[in-house]
């Protein structure tokens, strides 16, 4: 019987609202990976939607706990990374990287900063310059396209944008160093929204859509980022393990519909792990 295989996570708790480890950690232990977190930062809430949040920076608390894990000689089958919480912990996170990296193992950065055309409201431009740091350590790389904007340093299109203008982004995010980039939130038509992947040594570019649900909905960047981990840790093709995170997502976001959940606490996707197990071939 093969191993199972182990995950770190390193993002945000956000105490309330379904996102950041509160999504990753439940979908990849689902998916059968043993799932170790390093918490960036404690909120209250998330920050979507919700006003005077508390907020604590767990900046210090990084390299203590890095350097116990190398101490036991501990190691990872991927490294992900989503939300972080000061620009020092850019350097830091890098360092982890840089010590946990084995030749076998996956390092999967979501650069979890900016939504909408604007980066979030503990984020500053120094921050979003710096994510490229992290962007070139990794295998692959998983920003949304107002992520890819910052970035690249490039004015946010929102819509009207056509298959060479994607495909030219995903060819300049990789030139930041990740050989494999996948674009998440992309429309070509107003009833199907998904994503565009790139293998940069193979040249293969695909699309995965799904049905487009109207409405903003929390925490579905963490949830397709955690799938499309899970999915590919479960030795899917990227284009194969994309279609699966965008199906989960909209599947996650018809439960939250049918359910008339309030949007601002994120989606059920509780009620839609059946769904991913299926889909995993668990």
């Amino acid at each position: 019987m093969q191993k199972q295989k182990r995950v770190v996570a390193i993002h945000d708790i956000s105490c309330v609202g379904r996102c950041s480890l509160t999504v990753a950690l439940p979908i990849i232990s689902a998916a059968g990976f043993d799932t170790s977190v390093l918490p960036t930062a404690v909120l209250s809430t998330h920050t979507g939607g919700f006003e005077n949040f508390t907020y604590r920076d767990l900046t210090d608390d990084i390299r203590p706990i890095s350097d116990h894990w190398q101490s036991l000689n501990h190691s990872f089958d991927a490294i992900y990374s989503g939300f972080l919480g000061s620009f020092e912990q850019i350097d830091l996170v890098a360092e982890l990287f840089d010590t946990f990296r084995t030749k076998d193992n996956l390092i999967l950065v979501d650069p979890v900063m900016a939504d909408n055309g604007e980066l979030y409201s503990v984020y500053s431009p120094e921050m979003a310059r710096g994510m490229t740091k992290l962007c070139a350590k990794a295998d692959i790389i998983v920003p949304n396209l107002t992520e890819a904007a910052f970035l690249l340093d490039e004015p946010y299109i929102a819509e009207g944008y056509d298959r060479d203008y994607i495909e030219g982004l995903l060819k300049r995010l990789s030139k930041l160093g990740s050989p494999k980039v996948v674009l998440t939130g992309i429309s070509f038509e107003a009833n199907q929204l998904g994503a565009a992947t790139y293998d940069s040594k193979t040249g293969e570019i695909h699309y995965v859509f799904n049905d487009h649900i109207q409405g903003f909905f929390h925490g579905t960047g963490d949830i397709f980022g955690s799938t499309l981990l899970s999915a590919l840790l479960s030795d899917f093709p990227l284009a194969e393990a994309a279609q699966i995170a965008v199906d989960y997502a909209h599947e996650c976001i018809l439960k939250t519909v049918e359910l008339d959940q309030e949007k601002r606490y994120g989606v059920c996707f509780e009620r839609a792990i059946p769904y991913l197990i299926k889909r995993l071939g668990l």
